[in-house]
């Protein structure tokens, strides 16, 4: 009888070790799936693609770099300014791919690692709308697998996109960005500016009045003043070298043209300035993930209320995240943008 015993349970010792193996062997597979470039026209370049552009002006080409493999979640990421760069998303290294969840970096056309044309024609919003789906047909994107994330001016992108072309859309996240300029720069004026120190506001207003952007005071005074507080809650000497290598790459042309010269607000004859789809929103019918954070440059009630105001909408609150919440308050971010991701990807959100 005992040695029966004894059987049984030298015999469950074994099923457990091979159970053990076996989820072992396919935590590997999956993870080796992920990682294989093996069968990718762009393992050669690690992922990087120079993808061709076809504009009214000639074609110029944008940079693209895919990490790991998923059939069905593919996320591609629209930086702001305009005229930022990919850079900004480096973090995004650090979650994931733990998550087996691929991503592609990408330059927008005028930004440091793509072309840049001098032409300010080039900078409108139909233009890089139409940017977007060549660069989605060219990298195989489609409603099956294709999520669009955008920040900032990216969120205005990716508004844009989705509006002219939702059916290729399977998600869509809209981070730290309201549907109207006019409503952003309201509560930049009325309700961030306020809360600066009433000589740092003065002395802002007489710069802005003077339209003297280029003072170097003007950006020192935003810098330690208003940034620190709402593009990222960090102090300076500690903001990650991702983002400071962004800032030293961004071009200031296409910035200036379409944003203005400061966060604080767009300002001058920027042709962002009039910007907005608020009354178009309940057209889309996409499952879509709004962010939005306490002590960002961009109003967080009035991104929950896009969230209630497209048919299928889901709000994230990132409440000690800033305009960069990806890195202030980057737990919440991570954990929220991750769920969204999978919640589609499994049909249950």
């Amino acid at each position: 009888m005992k040695n029966i015993i004894y059987s049984f349970i030298i015999l469950a010792f074994l099923l457990q070790g091979c159970d053990s193996i076996e989820k072992k062997s396919n935590t590997k597979n999956t993870t080796n799936s992920y990682l294989d470039y093996s069968k990718r026209d762009d393992q050669f370049t690690g992922g990087i693609k120079m993808i061709p552009i076809s504009t009214t002006k000639g074609e110029f080409k944008v940079w693209t770099k895919r990490v790991g493999n998923n059939p069905t979640i593919k996320v591609l990421l629209l930086h702001g300014g305009p005229g930022v760069t990919h850079e900004i998303y480096e973090c995004f290294d650090g979650y994931f791919p733990n998550e087996g969840i691929e991503y592609i970096y990408y330059d927008q056309l005028g930004s440091y690692y793509s072309d840049q044309p001098k032409d300010t024609s080039l900078w409108t919003t139909e233009r890089f709308v139409e940017e977007v789906e060549q660069v989605r047909k060219a990298l195989n994107l489609d409603k099956d697998n294709f999520y669009l994330f955008g920040q900032s001016w990216g969120g205005i992108l990716a508004m844009e996109y989705a509006l002219k072309y939702q059916e290729n859309l399977k998600g869509l996240i809209i981070s730290n960005m309201m549907s109207n300029t006019a409503d952003y720069n309201k509560y930049a004026q009325e309700i961030l500016g306020p809360q600066l120190k009433p000589e740092i506001l003065a002395e802002l207003q007489e710069i802005e009045a003077a339209k003297d952007y280029t003072n170097p005071r003007y950006e020192e005074l935003l810098t330690y003043n208003y940034y620190t507080e709402h593009l990222l809650r960090m102090p300076v000497e500690k903001w990650p070298e991702a983002i400071n290598r962004t800032f030293k790459h961004i071009n200031p042309e296409v910035y200036i043209y379409m944003q203005g010269y400061s966060e604080f607000g767009i300002t001058g004859n920027a042709t962002l300035l009039n910007w907005s789809v608020k009354s178009e929103l309940s057209k889309l019918n996409i499952p879509t993930l709004v962010i939005g954070s306490q002590y960002d440059t961009m109003d967080p009630k009035h991104m929950e209320w896009m969230s209630k105001e497209v048919k299928n909408g889901r709000f994230l609150y990132c409440p000690n995240g800033s305009h960069l919440s990806q890195y202030d308050d980057q737990k919440t971010f991570f954990k929220g943008l991750i769920q969204f991701v999978k919640d589609v990807d499994k049909g249950t959100f």
